[in-house]
């Protein structure tokens, strides 16, 4: 295994339950938050998820931290519960962990990314 397979399989053990498209969306519903962390090429050869926040990864921290001076209005408290979205799913579980060792103790990921959304017939915009 390699060392980035290895920190992967940590990251997930540590979030334990990763949600699947219809969670998510249903988190969505509830007044939780979908953040897409795909990069801009990404977004616009596939589209988005509607009512997604849009944070590329490099400012994920920055824009979700409740007591950041550069928080997202939508970063309203730690207790929120927020789903990184990545395009497969990897990525995102180590930015989901990143985000609960800022104190977001209920982020998680997105099973299958960006892909498992639209694979599921999920809306998409764009």
């Amino acid at each position: 295994m390699s060392a980035v397979d290895a920190l992967l399989a940590q990251a997930r053990r540590q979030l334990g339950h990763r949600v699947d498209p219809l969670e998510a969306a249903a988190l969505q519903e509830a007044g939780g938050l979908l953040v897409d962390i795909r990069y801009a090429e990404l977004r616009e050869r596939d589209g988005t998820i509607p009512g997604a926040l849009i944070v590329e990864r490099n400012e994920l921290e920055w824009r979700l931290d409740p007591t950041g001076a550069h928080r997202a209005p939508e970063a309203t408290h730690h207790d929120l519960p927020v789903v990184v979205i990545c395009n497969e799913g990897y990525a995102s579980s180590l930015a989901a962990l990143s985000l609960r060792q800022l104190g977001l103790h209920r982020a998680t990921d997105l099973a299958g990314g960006f892909q498992a959304w639209r694979g599921a017939g999920l809306g998409v915009e764009g």
